[in-house]
């Protein structure tokens, strides 16, 4: 009997460390995302160093619904290529997919200026832009041969709600007729932006398969456990999501590798948080030989 009463916390002991960690492998990710051809700064993908010991992303930057013009302004829906399409062409997606299994090309819309100016969200209606947008997108996507979209909008002309349906219903559509195969959006903590995209959130958040959370639009100088508190905040507001952490090599703020990035990392993956890790972005990075690219990577494929 006194054996039984000691074997028995011990078992229940064990059985517990074996849930936890059965828990943390499943949550854990090996995906390294990172947004490219936003600056021209005549970067190719053959540029950027890929392990293929983890699911990589590249993120066209940016297509946006603006004319193209020396005065750009909003198109409600028609969305026009803005990333380097000089190196970053339809033949060459093809190449590097056919080359490596294990990368994805996704496009990213909106981002935060064109010609130094605003991008605003300004549709006309609900139905007028996402019926515009469905058509542009569906040409951007078989042209490219691309695999998913990532929404990027930091600007609004609209309220929250009416960013929701235009988007969701786009999402939808896009899921739905199988033209990508994942979704994700890019919010950050700022009181005219949050709003939107938990709007979206609650409504279609079932359509998005990853939140590539700004974590380098917080103040520079963020502290690891000020990195985790965010990262708990915004877990919260983007319940069940995929929440990425993320930094820039653009010099931006938030919680830098040399400042403990990767420990914070380590943190979250040993409670089974680590969804993935996204970098913005590979034109930045280029001047220092892609050094934290590799890193990332490298700690993501690792087993600790």
């Amino acid at each position: 009997m006194k054996l039984y009463k000691l074997l028995v916390p011990l078992l229940l002991n064990i059985l517990l460390t074996m849930v936890t960690s059965i828990q943390a492998a499943q949550g854990n990710s090996k995906l390294f995302r990172e947004y490219i051809g936003a600056e021209g700064k005549n970067i190719t993908f053959s540029d950027v160093p890929v392990s293929s010991k983890v699911e990589f992303h590249f993120i066209l930057s940016f297509a946006i619904d603006y004319t193209s013009s020396s005065h750009p302004s909003p198109t409600n829906g028609n969305f026009r290529v803005y990333w380097d399409t000089d190196n970053l062409t339809p033949s060459r997606v093809s190449s590097l997919k056919a080359q490596r299994p294990n990368i994805k090309v996704a496009m990213s819309l909106g981002g935060d200026t064109i010609n130094g100016k605003y991008v605003f969200f300004h549709p006309a209606s609900i139905n007028s832009w996402v019926r515009n947008a469905i058509h542009s997108i569906t040409e951007i996507v078989k042209s490219y041969n691309l695999d998913g979209i990532d929404i990027d909008y930091e600007h609004f002309n609209t309220d929250p709600d009416t960013f929701a349906e235009c988007i969701g219903k786009l999402l939808f559509y896009l899921k739905q007729q199988k033209v990508v195969s994942f979704t994700s959006i890019a919010p950050y903590d700022d009181n005219s932006v949050q709003p939107h995209y938990m709007a979206l959130w609650r409504k279609y958040g079932h359509l998005i398969d990853y939140v590539n959370f700004q974590f380098y639009a917080y103040d520079k100088g963020t502290t690891i456990s000020e990195f985790l508190k965010y990262f708990e905040a915004q877990s919260s507001n983007y319940y069940g999501g995929k929440v990425l952490v993320s930094f820039g090599t653009d010099g931006s703020g938030g919680l830098s590798p040399q400042n403990g990035f990767f420990q914070a990392c380590s943190k979250l993956k040993s409670q089974g948080n680590l969804h993935g890790i996204f970098i913005w972005s590979a034109d930045d990075s280029k001047k220092d030989g892609f050094h934290y690219e590799k890193q990332s990577q490298n700690f993501l494929a690792s087993s600790k």
